[in-house]
């Protein structure tokens, strides 16, 4: 019973508001800088572009979203999908409900579509996120974010939004929340381009230089509030596994 009451759309919905409004007051109660200091000029430079995160790092991007800025988000179906669908929406950012995980899973989950979708928000010029991790395999970029940057022609920016206070979960991402009074940075990393006609080797360098930037920006940001990333070591002790 408690478990049909939470998939409620109903449900889901209101408690999506309610992490908005959480994160407003996070937003509204830190001392926020960006990194670089022209971080906005760059990204108004790249429009349309895909913003890559870290799962587990996901939930305070909304707070770098300028009003004017456009942005559509790839979110999950299952479980609390439509609690981060909601929560988005409430920031002005259109949800895309499907999977970037890998492109031979896509058919099942529906990344077919939310790859489609996502083509089509960029064309449109729209700014599109997704997180690059495929799911349970935490700090291992997958090859959907690179499959829709080659078939979009746009550029990926590794993105991280941090700060200096925060409750960070033992799960499998270390998902972290920012807490309310501290300081907090908005940091995006070096382009990663994917050309149209790349083949698999040069897919696979350019999803090894998004690990790589994206795990450089996490460490930048985490530093610049007096931190260090929560899930760094997590990416070494899978590729151990």
């Amino acid at each position: 019973m408690l478990n049909r009451i939470g998939r409620s759309r109903a449900v889901q919905t209101a408690v999506g508001r309610l992490l908005a409004g959480y994160l407003r007051l996070v937003g509204r109660t830190n001392r926020f800088d960006v990194d670089p200091p022209d971080l906005f000029e760059r990204l108004d430079a790249e429009a349309p572009f895909i913003c890559a995160l870290w799962h587990g790092q996901h939930f305070m991007i909304p707070l770098g979203k300028r009003p004017q800025d456009r942005y559509a988000v790839l979110i999950s179906r299952h479980g609390d999908g439509g609690i981060n669908a909601a929560a988005c929406e409430a920031f002005g950012i259109r949800p895309i409900r499907g999977s970037g995980g890998k492109p031979s899973k896509m058919h099942k989950r529906g990344g077919v579509h939310g790859l489609r979708e996502m083509l089509r928000a960029l064309e449109a010029g729209d700014n599109v996120t997704l997180t690059a991790d495929i799911p349970k395999k935490a700090r291992i970029a997958g090859l959907g974010i690179i499959t829709l940057a080659r078939m979009s022609g746009r550029p990926i920016l590794p993105a991280a939004v941090v700060t200096s206070r925060r409750m960070t979960l033992s799960n499998w991402d270390r998902t972290s929340i920012g807490l309310p009074f501290g300081r907090g940075v908005v940091a995006v990393g070096e382009p990663i381009r994917v050309a149209r006609d790349a083949g698999e080797a040069d897919m696979e360098a350019a999803r090894a230089a998004l690990e790589r930037e994206l795990d450089r920006v996490h460490a930048r940001a985490y530093a610049r509030v007096g931190g260090a990333d929560p899930g760094a070591a997590l990416r070494p002790r899978e590729r151990a596994a």
